[in-house]
């Protein structure tokens, strides 16, 4: 029989321990960061160029980037408490890289780099240097995609979204004390505002909080500022093979689509391509755009103005793109839920581009370090 310990122990002054002791060999953040260090390696050249030569030595980018990766990772709502996290919880510290003897850093790190190493182009350059590690494996389709949209919630109240002479001019910073009677509206930062008879669009209106956020809504539900995000998905896995960010205009859609698809085409060069679409794309440019660059376009079919006939609907594989397409609701699923998408913290197009990527990064590694933990890639029904 076990002798009783002793609650009031005290605390060894040496420890001779390592982060990497502590991590489990089979946990799943372990294949992450695998594929995650293998991407910043190729990411080296470009950090190079970002960096003095001579000056104080700063936080390695690597760090930065993991640390960013895992806040979308595990749905942390912010930086400061992201940071809060790195202070305890061991196996943040070991997948950003930061050891035991060092203090966590204050959230303002995140900001001070925002403009130098957490921009659009090292997200993007992250995203392809992971796709390419997807397609080292053989986890990407050749030929068969599907395409969509969705909207994402601006960092703006509908309260800021005013007439543009309005928007335009300075800002007044009163010091009223917030509260409202019938003779005296409120002030201060939270206003009253009565649209009320007012007719409000993008074009006589503009948020004075993000300009670039734009008014859109989904049927059925209320309009919010919004950006949109794009994503190009191949079939086989469920992987993103692309993505865009926009502002949520009506053409937004077929417009990035075509985009991304004449990205694709130049990767792949020559060979069959097919993408799925739902009605939305069902439009004589987004068709048009996609057989200019030899993609043919499964796009669902419309009772009236069907930009698509019998020659492309009577195949088997239009059948199939059509079943399959569903599967780019998945990361959109992800990224809302889970990767911080579900209302934006960050404003502006550029900064609102790099979070989007970065998110369709982080899905990617996590749907990657699933197919990697199978015995045998599961391909789905269907899936081609």
């Amino acid at each position: 029989m076990d002798m009783r310990g002793d609650e009031e122990r005290q605390e060894a002054v040496f420890v001779f321990d390592s982060l990497e002791d502590r991590v489990p060999a089979d946990h799943p953040l372990r294949r992450i960061r695998r594929l995650t260090d293998t991407a910043l390696r190729d990411l080296d050249p470009l950090f190079e160029e970002l960096y003095a030569e001579t000056g104080r030595p700063s936080i390695p980018p690597e760090c930065l980037l993991r640390a960013a990766l895992l806040q979308k990772l595990y749905g942390i709502p912010s930086e400061r408490k992201l940071c809060e996290h790195l202070e305890f919880n061991l196996l943040f510290r070991w997948f950003v890289g930061l050891p035991f003897s060092e203090a966590a850093w204050d959230h303002s790190t995140f900001s001070r780099n925002r403009e130098r190493v957490l921009t659009p182009e090292v997200f993007t350059a992250f995203f392809t240097a992971v796709r390419k590690q997807a397609e080292a494996r053989r986890l990407l389709s050749k030929e068969h995609f599907s395409v969509d949209g969705t909207l994402i919630e601006a960092a703006a109240s509908i309260k800021s979204f005013r007439p543009k002479e309005e928007a335009e001019r300075p800002k007044k910073h009163g010091h009223g004390h917030g509260g409202s009677t019938p003779g005296n509206p409120r002030t201060g930062r939270n206003q009253d505002v009565n649209f009320r008879g007012e007719r409000r669009s993008n074009d006589t209106h503009a948020s004075t909080t993000d300009p670039d956020a734009r008014l859109a809504k989904i049927k059925g539900k209320e309009a919010k500022l919004s950006y949109r995000g794009h994503i190009l998905v191949e079939n086989r896995n469920g992987l993103i093979a692309d993505c865009e960010l926009t502002q949520a205009t009506g053409t937004a859609e077929p417009e990035a689509a075509a985009t991304m698809l004449g990205r694709e085409r130049t990767r792949r060069g020559k060979g069959k391509m097919t993408v799925g679409a739902d009605r939305g794309y069902n439009t004589r440019g987004f068709v048009g755009a996609a057989r200019a660059v030899k993609v043919t376009p499964h796009v669902a079919k419309k009772q009236r103005h069907n930009a698509i006939d019998g020659r492309t609907t009577r195949h088997q594989g239009y059948e199939i793109s059509q079943r399959r397409r569903k599967v780019v609701e998945e990361p959109f699923g992800w990224m809302k839920n889970v990767g911080g998408l579900r209302k934006l913290l960050h404003r502006g197009t550029r900064k609102v581009s790099a979070v989007f990527t970065l998110a369709c990064a982080a899905f990617n590694l996590v749907r990657m370090s699933t197919l990697m933990a199978k015995p045998a890639l599961e391909t789905g029904n269907g899936a081609r």
